[in-house]
């Protein structure tokens, strides 16, 4: 697929966020789009993210989320290896961060954890706190971690009352082609992006706003 790369003075900083492991191809695929259109990429598994030498992995990782422009996550069945000591992933706490932070996000769930969660709740175990006494038997082949079903969940601002949630479309996807899909038709209105916020650069907060909105719409 041909793909025409805009033209600009200003490249918008995205940061991918997720675990690596089973979706290196995707993780390609996405990095080729994305900077095709335009953008600069933040992505840890291609190394173009901002590393300082006096900070750890996590504080890098944070960092990036404050300083990016916008924010793709990819939540997928496996959880990542880089953990705190509460065992919560380093890319968990990227898309909590997003999140707390209001920045406009974009974010995809792997069709695994999405019917994963359909189903413990069928059984009885919706909600965190009802699964906190679950456990998945070792080298899982469904699931890698039960977190990533508080992380869908989270995502989702599934706390919130419906009416008051903002920026918590989370699109599902089963396969590379699907995911890519939802970035090539979100991320290739590049002067779309690029015009609205020269135009309401002026008001921080409305550039937030009507970007979730559209990413919400979308």
């Amino acid at each position: 697929m041909a793909i025409e790369k805009k033209a600009s003075h200003k490249k918008y900083t995205i940061m991918v966020s997720s675990s690596v492991y089973g979706i290196e191809e995707l993780l390609e695929r996405i990095y080729t789009l994305l900077t095709a259109f335009g953008y600069e990429v933040w992505m840890s598994h291609k190394g173009t993210m901002p590393v300082y030498s006096n900070q750890s992995n996590f504080a890098n990782c944070l960092q990036a989320v404050e300083h990016c422009a916008l924010f793709l996550g990819v939540i997928t069945p496996y959880y990542g290896s880089g953990k705190d000591d509460d065992g919560v992933s380093i890319s968990h706490h990227e898309i909590r961060k997003a999140i707390e932070l209001r920045k406009p996000r974009w974010l995809l769930a792997h069709d695994h954890v999405v019917f994963a969660r359909k189903l413990l709740n069928d059984l009885g175990y919706a909600g965190q706190q009802a699964r906190d006494g679950l456990t998945l038997k070792a080298h899982s082949s469904s699931l890698g971690n039960l977190r990533v079903i508080d992380l869908y969940e989270e995502a989702m601002l599934s706390e919130m009352p419906l009416r008051d949630r903002q920026g918590n479309w989370v699109q599902q996807f089963n396969t590379d082609e699907d995911a890519q899909l939802f970035a090539t038709a979100q991320f290739s209105r590049y002067q779309e992006v690029e015009s609205f916020i020269k135009e309401h650069l002026s008001d921080p907060v409305a550039v937030r706003d009507a970007i979730e909105k559209q990413g919400s719409a979308s």
